[in-house]
């Protein structure tokens, strides 16, 4: 009798737990068989070196967008910059990132540091401001010819200031046999010139940075300023490197323009983030601009339709989906040579040149990579009037 009622018992804890563990599946699926959760989705946003404006940048939009989502938590984390970053979102360890608006390109075409090895996970989300590679260095040094058998830090391993550092040092004809390269952070690279270590050190962030302007506070700043011959070579070898001088009284002991080229500072996220997350994020960007401005100046320079037409890879669905919202993406999907020239306009001027038909020719000759990745563009230049006949003045037989 007693083993009988041990029998009845065991089985009535089985059928307990059974009927639990069936309660527990039904709360945690809808009627589709989906997961659902109320939680917040958590969102590491990978950024730079913590003397660069990346982890500036990132740390501003924590602060002030963090209480205005419901959908994503924020979270902020240093790291060596573009190309690590992109390997984050790959391997699952960040969901968004700021990084050069070129170095994800080469991700998703597989070429210079991702050479052969495509990473097509991170999609653009918005171009944010322009990123000067700056070089500074001892007294004395006045061009980037000058470099030649001296010890020079070019960024951290495998970072887009490294891949921009040898640009700018190739097409000036120095080789890495002309130079000794050493690698290191923004702040690594300061901190050896301070000492002595090194003759000149190679930064790639929004001005003012916070490297620079901590050495510009106690030591004699000198920041190489490309010569016509060297800015002519780095353009018609890079056409995605724009001039971009820094003006004077940018930093303590600036006293003239430095002429320096720039790429954009590009924020993306993961394919993985649903597209609610991402245009609840992108939304909250914009609609919180000046709060964002006051944090960093460099979001004064945030603008939807430049942050939207400067896309050179897949956009994600959220961000887009902000864009189509207020007018931006439609207008540049739907073409139209008044939308191109606009940003040819903006384009063009970003060298300091004027908007006229007589320079047509030569940036459609010098810079076809600047109109394959904006088609629109393109358009303009072969559907203008104005700026088809300043191509053909120029010595155009053919249309683009």
């Amino acid at each position: 009798m007693k083993k009988f009622l041990a029998l009845i018992l065991s089985l009535a804890m089985v059928f307990a737990l059974v009927a639990c563990g069936g309660e527990k599946t039904d709360d945690s699926q809808n009627n589709d068989g989906d997961t659902s959760s109320d939680s917040p989705v958590a969102i590491t946003l990978a950024t730079g070196g913590t003397s660069g404006t990346y982890y500036a940048v990132g740390g501003v939009l924590k602060t002030v967008l963090d209480s205005k989502l419901t959908l994503s938590k924020l979270s902020v984390e240093s790291t060596g910059a573009s190309v690590a970053n992109v390997n984050m979102i790959t391997d699952g360890d960040a969901q968004m990132a700021i990084l050069q608006s070129d170095v994800i390109n080469y991700a998703h075409e597989g070429t210079n540091s991702f050479d052969g090895a495509p990473e097509t996970n991170a999609l653009w989300v918005a171009g944010i401001y322009n990123e000067t590679v700056q070089i500074l260095a001892k007294p004395g040094i006045n061009s980037v010819a000058d470099l030649k058998g001296k010890t020079v830090c070019v960024g951290d391993v495998g970072s887009g200031t490294e891949i921009n550092a040898w640009q700018v040092l190739g097409a000036a004809g120095l080789t890495k046999d002309d130079v000794n390269a050493v690698n290191g952070s923004f702040q690594d690279g300061v901190d050896q010139l301070k000492d002595g270590k090194i003759d000149a050190a190679f930064t790639v962030a929004g001005a003012p940075t916070t490297a620079i302007v901590d050495y510009a506070t106690t030591n004699t700043l000198n920041l190489v300023s490309l010569s016509d011959d060297e800015l002519a070579a780095i353009q018609e070898a890079y056409p995605f490197l724009i001039r971009d001088d820094l003006a004077a009284g940018t930093y303590t002991g600036q006293d003239a323009d430095v002429t320096c080229v720039a790429i954009q500072a590009t924020l993306v996220a993961s394919e993985e983030l649903s597209e609610d997350v991402v245009y609840e994020f992108v939304k909250a960007m914009f609609d919180n601009k000046d709060a964002l401005t006051e944090g960093h100046a460099k979001f004064g320079f945030l603008d939807p339709e430049a942050a939207s037409a400067g896309a050179t890879v897949t956009m994600h669905p959220g961000a887009e989906k902000y864009y189509k919202e207020i007018g931006c993406q439609d207008k540049w999907k739907q073409g139209g040579s008044d939308n191109g020239k606009h940003y040819l306009m903006n384009w063009y001027t970003s060298w300091g040149g004027a908007m006229d038909g007589s320079w047509a020719w030569q940036i459609g000759a010098s810079h076809c990579h600047e109109f394959y990745q904006n088609p629109l563009a393109a358009y303009a230049l072969v559907n203008d009037s104005n700026l088809n006949a300043g191509m053909k003045a120029q010595g155009a037989t053919e249309d683009f």
